[in-house]
């Protein structure tokens, strides 16, 4: 981590939601109480109230979904309920099989932001940090078009270990470890919309308020993880967002609503878009 940029975080300190800068290896209060950064128990680094999400931006993640890029780019919602935290627990409902990461960068708001232009958008930024977009595809037959259970179940935003301001978004490599072991590998300069055109393009209609998040994308090799495997997102010069994965403590109820499904279009879209294995691929375990 660049030290010269200034990184801010929340964190529970005496029982309280305090905002804390990091000086090296501590998380400094303003009253100057000092706790060590690798034993605080982290907050979500910003209070949005909205996140917003970028379906395909990777030149990477297109090419393994062997698709093309729309004229301009789409999106969903994450419902701030879906947020999480650095060293937090993502869950994996009972019965559900397809959980998988997207390493992401998120943009956080810091103005009041309606109608701007992309060369302006800077202005409006606060910070940057780091997001792991997960995505429950057992719900995909159902919600493909929202999206909203797939990628807004409870726990599925995590945001974190802290904002950066003053972060050049140009160049930066961002890479996603499950278990120590790396899985996915890019760089933002293989997004097709950069940070301030995805804030100008949003604020053309919806307004943007201080905190909020726009999530950027995610590169290839999205893949399904399963309890007990822990989840690293590293951004250069943002740091590295760590989350494991848990069972839920309940099944999915099915006396109501769509259940979980294992159609082609859930494993193909979970195992990366290999269309051409559709039906006779290895069963899971």
């Amino acid at each position: 981590m660049d030290l010269l940029m200034p990184e801010y975080r929340r964190i529970l300190l005496d029982g309280a939601e305090v905002q804390v800068v990091r000086e090296g290896d501590d998380l400094v209060s303003a009253d100057g109480r000092r706790v060590r950064a690798d034993e605080a128990v982290h907050l979500p680094p910003c209070r949005p109230t909205k996140v917003i999400a970028v379906h395909l931006n990777h030149r990477s993640r297109v090419e393994e979904f062997q698709t093309t890029l729309p004229p301009a780019p789409t999106y969903f919602h994450k419902p701030t309920s879906a947020l999480n935290a650095h060293g937090g627990a993502v869950v994996r409902p009972e019965r559900c099989r397809y959980l998988n990461y997207e390493g992401e960068i998120a943009i956080v708001i810091g103005r009041t932001c309606r109608n701007i232009a992309p060369a302006d958008a800077g202005a409006y930024i606060a910070g940057y940090t780091v997001a792991n977009d997960y995505g429950l595809h057992d719900f995909r037959d159902t919600d493909a078009g929202s999206m909203l259970r797939v990628k807004g179940s409870d726990t599925l935003c995590p945001l974190g270990p802290g904002l950066v301001t003053d972060w050049d978004f140009r160049g930066k490599y961002l890479r996603t470890y499950v278990n120590g072991e790396l899985v996915q590998d890019g760089s933002t300069d293989e997004m097709e919309w950069d940070m301030h055109y995805l804030v100008a393009d949003i604020a053309r209609t919806i307004t943007l308020y201080p905190g909020d998040v726009l999530l950027s994308g995610t590169p290839a090799n999205s893949r399904p993880v399963r309890p007990g495997d822990v989840v690293e997102v590293e951004a250069e010069g943002l740091g590295r967002l760590r989350n494991h994965i848990v069972a839920g403590p309940v099944p999915i109820r099915d006396d109501v609503g769509a259940q979980p499904t294992e159609s082609e279009e859930v494993v193909s879209t979970a195992l990366g878009g290999d269309w051409e294995f559709r039906g006779v691929r290895a069963p899971r375990r």
